[in-house]
């Protein structure tokens, strides 16, 4: 009981304050935290409990003035703790009249079959770098709940209807009163026997056994848009599963996974290749032919490259997904050295080295990621 808030305090009156003053302060705040207001709202309505249980308690003199002389203590063993499932709620004797008494309607007193949203579906799809490079189109089987064609979602037989549920007279509610020293409680769950719905099916559709959908395999055509990379998602409207009582169907989500390429590397649009030259091609400059996604391109390497300059193929790398043009092919010099030489090759690496002197200078060290830095920008 230590931990409850003064009953005055709850309704925001003075310890003298009228009954009458008690009643509107009551029915003020009653209204601004009733559930109906704010379904969901877990705070709302444990303040709604609170409002209950302060003017169950101040609105009676006796309890009223048992509580001015001894405070929370004097109510001990009174069944207040009862107000944790919303009982009488005061004056007002249930949900609906209070329902009601505030808001100048009563409560459906049919079960609200509310059109549902179908559930979103993801697919896995692995694509090879080419395909994420040019764009493609993939055939996809999807299993998925869709509106049962026989009895068109209604879960019965054809020709026979859903009847009210004899359990609880169509509300999907079972009221339970249960009588206190306080007055009425009234306990209100889903109906156990149609499960809130307020109908039962007497004779279900063959097709779907009355669950209204069955599961069915979709083939799809999904296009794949070039540019894409690993991670992207592409968005089917209307392609999850099928609603239930009219609502529209979800989504279903393709998720692309793109498969590595044995040689070249995605860096946002541009495509990064690693290439091995001989010695006498890096001293001497050479023409060559390179791999690029669009077939091999000629690469003319200056006389005197060194390992890991960059050179730049503009337009061969991947397209912008969200705009034009595409990014480029970022081509990293490897000069390679022979480990293995014939006597020829030996006898004219000698009569070169004579030429080049024995002088060893220090150099600064530059790995790959620094001359893609300068390149780039980075």
């Amino acid at each position: 009981m230590n931990g409850k808030r003064d009953y005055y305090e709850v309704l925001g009156v003075s310890r003298n304050a009228s009954q009458q003053e008690i009643k509107k302060a009551y029915r003020r705040l009653a209204r601004q935290y009733h559930p109906d207001v704010n379904p969901g709202n877990k705070e709302a309505e444990e303040r709604f409990k609170e409002v209950n249980e302060a003017y169950e308690v101040l609105s009676d003199a006796e309890k009223r003035a048992r509580y001015d002389r001894f405070g929370h203590a004097g109510l001990q063993g009174g069944g207040f703790e009862d107000f944790a499932g919303f009982g009488g709620f005061g004056p007002f004797g249930g949900i609906d009249e209070i329902f009601e008494s505030f808001f100048g309607a009563t409560r459906p007193r049919t079960a609200r079959r509310t059109p549902r949203r179908g559930a979103d579906l993801r697919y896995d799809l692995t694509i090879s770098f080419e395909e994420a490079v040019f764009g493609c189109e993939k055939e996809l089987e999807i299993p998925r709940a869709e509106t049962c064609p026989r009895c068109r979602g209604s879960g019965a037989e054809p020709g026979t209807t859903p009847t009210r549920c004899p359990q609880c007279n169509g509300t999907g509610e079972v009221r339970r009163v249960q009588q206190s020293i306080l007055g009425s409680f009234v306990n209100v769950t889903t109906c156990p026997r149609c499960r809130g719905e307020g109908e039962v099916i007497i004779t279900p559709c063959t097709e779907c056994q009355g669950q209204k959908r069955v599961r069915k395999t979709r083939h799809l055509t999904v296009k794949i848009p070039p540019g894409v990379d690993n991670g992207t998602q592409i968005r089917l409207a209307g392609e999850g599963e099928a609603g239930i009582y009219g609502g529209p169907p979800g989504n279903l989500y393709v998720v692309l996974n793109v498969k590595p390429h044995p040689y070249f590397r995605r860096q946002d649009s541009d495509i990064i290749l690693e290439l091995a030259i001989n010695v006498a091609q890096a001293a001497l400059g050479d023409k060559i032919k390179v791999p690029t996604v669009d077939g091999e391109e000629e690469l003319v390497i200056p006389a005197g490259t060194q390992t890991g300059e960059v050179f730049r193929l503009r337009g061969k790398g991947v397209p912008h997904l969200r705009g034009n043009g595409r990014g480029d092919q970022l081509v990293v010099v490897r000069v390679s050295i022979p480990t293995k030489l014939t006597p020829e090759q030996k006898k004219l690496f000698k009569e070169l080295s004579k030429t080049l002197g024995r002088e060893v200078i220090p150099q600064e060290e530059k790995g790959l990621l620094d001359h893609l830095r300068e390149v780039l920008g980075w």
